[in-house]
């Protein structure tokens, strides 16, 4: 493990500070948040005061399947960026990070295909991972052709790295894929919907996220299902067999509920036998890379150069 960023801790925490006491005015979130709350996250990045920049590089395809992708084709490409979104699997979509991703296409040379999968609770599990799987073999059979590349790549941040490592996993055991994916690219994600002791510890905080947000979102995405149930590997990918992943890069912050996910599966993805970078960001809260912190340039710095040498 790497403890990163220590010289940026106050700066950090004061920002986090400052995000606590705004979220302290407004009504708190509840374990569940009703349809005007979803509609806002879904109009606006994370409730902000307005939506995100679309970019003309980023284009529409509908891929074989009928799954939407957003995809941005810089004038060199080395390889493809397989990217899933984050948003507790409940909000968030392909185009919201359209400056991020096209900076990361041109800098690192990667054809990016971001994938826009059906969202809970109108579509709880498994209609995400249905379509991130879809999205993936389609990369499998086509990125020569499309891309003029098979060199692949995956990732993303909170359900997006949780989607990820799904998507690796069903390849693996529905389509004895293994390989096709160079490397997995994993931000802060969620590998345990049974709860992991930091998820249950981190308690009412008004960080991003907290003990009850977290709950909440495994409610929206795997509605009826009990603690059992959701410890299937089929779920919680903690619980799988890791064998034959690629290497990976797994970063959390350490005031982050999941933190404890990151720590864990790092440890068996590395006892599996694949490399694995692990990072843990002082101080950084969850989904700190949407804010314009000095750790958030540092962290897409170190993404670019972690996917363009993988």
């Amino acid at each position: 493990m790497t403890m990163t960023d220590e010289d940026c801790l106050a700066e950090t925490l004061a920002f986090n500070a400052q995000f606590e006491a705004a979220a302290a005015s407004r009504p708190p979130r509840g374990q569940a948040p009703d349809a005007d709350v979803l509609a806002l996250l879904r109009r606006n990045r994370l409730g902000g005061d307005t939506p995100p920049v679309q970019l003309p590089q980023g284009q529409g395809r509908l891929v074989a399947g009928g799954v939407n992708v957003r995809v941005f084709v810089p004038d060199q490409v080395d390889g493809v960026y397989l990217h899933i979104h984050g948003g507790g699997w409940a909000f968030g979509s392909a185009d919201g990070q359209d400056e991020r991703l096209w900076r990361l296409a041109v800098q690192a040379r990667l054809a990016v295909v971001s994938v826009e999968y059906r969202l809970a609770p109108e579509h709880p599990f498994p209609a995400g991972p249905d379509d991130c799987e879809v999205a993936a073999r389609w990369l499998v059979d086509h990125s020569a052709a499309e891309f003029g590349t098979r060199r692949l790549l995956i990732g993303g941040e909170s359900a997006g790295a949780h989607l990820s490592v799904l998507t690796l996993l069903r390849l693996r055991d529905r389509h004895g894929i293994t390989g096709a994916f160079r490397a997995a690219n994993l931000l802060f994600g969620p590998y345990d919907l049974s709860m992991t002791p930091s998820q249950r510890l981190f308690g009412s905080r008004r960080l991003l996220s907290n003990t009850d947000s977290v709950r909440g979102s495994y409610e929206l995405f795997t509605p009826k299902m009990g603690t059992e149930q959701r410890r299937e590997p089929g779920v919680s990918p903690l619980f799988a067999d890791l064998a034959g992943l690629p290497p990976a890069r797994i970063i959390v912050g350490t005031e982050d509920p999941l933190l404890d996910d990151s720590l864990f599966l790092a440890a068996r993805w590395q006892a599996a036998g694949a490399p694995v970078q692990l990072g843990v960001v002082a101080g950084a809260m969850h989904g700190f890379t949407l804010f314009p912190l000095t750790i958030t340039e540092r962290e897409l710095q170190r993404e670019r150069d972690f996917l363009a040498g993988a």
